[in-house]
């Protein structure tokens, strides 16, 4: 299976662990969205898709999020789940993953990849903006200055 394209939507704030969001094809024939790149302690890796395991409530059937004391439907008294939810893997189920560890490295690979060079072409870009930005201020203040009548 080859990696035929990958997509990267930035979204860098200052602070947030979460750097952008990837859109991965395979063989020009299946696709993966919202891959994440995440900034761990250990520096960056990709976090496969997941939703949050649901449990149903006992009283009316509806689905409330693992971990859930009382149900948002009825109000109900949740009882806590038959395993330990005590860390995020156990409330988080992910909808796609590789299976072996090669293509898990491969995988990374390309998403961190294409993750830097969407990097460097956003600050290529911002570069030119920021001058033209400078410039046009400087065109500004002179021609404020010269509407300033002088005092002689």
């Amino acid at each position: 299976m080859e990696i035929t394209e990958v997509r990267i939507s930035l979204r860098e704030h200052e602070g947030r662990r979460l750097k952008s969001y990837a859109t991965v094809t395979f063989d020009n024939s299946f696709v993966v969205r919202n891959i994440k790149v995440i900034e761990g302690n250990n520096g960056l890796f990709v976090a496969m898709p997941a939703r949050k395991v649901k449990q149903f409530c006992p009283r009316c059937g509806k689905k409330v999020e693992m971990g859930s004391k009382y149900c948002s439907n009825c109000g109900a008294q949740i009882p806590p789940p038959k395993e330990s939810v005590q860390n995020r893997q156990s409330i988080h189920q992910d909808l796609a993953h590789p299976i072996n560890q090669q293509f898990r490295d491969y995988l990374q690979s390309k998403v961190l990849d294409a993750y830097h060079d969407k990097k460097k072409m956003a600050s290529q870009e911002e570069a030119p903006q920021q001058q033209s930005d400078e410039q046009q201020q400087v065109q500004e203040e002179s021609k404020d200055e010269e509407s300033i009548p002088s005092s002689e």
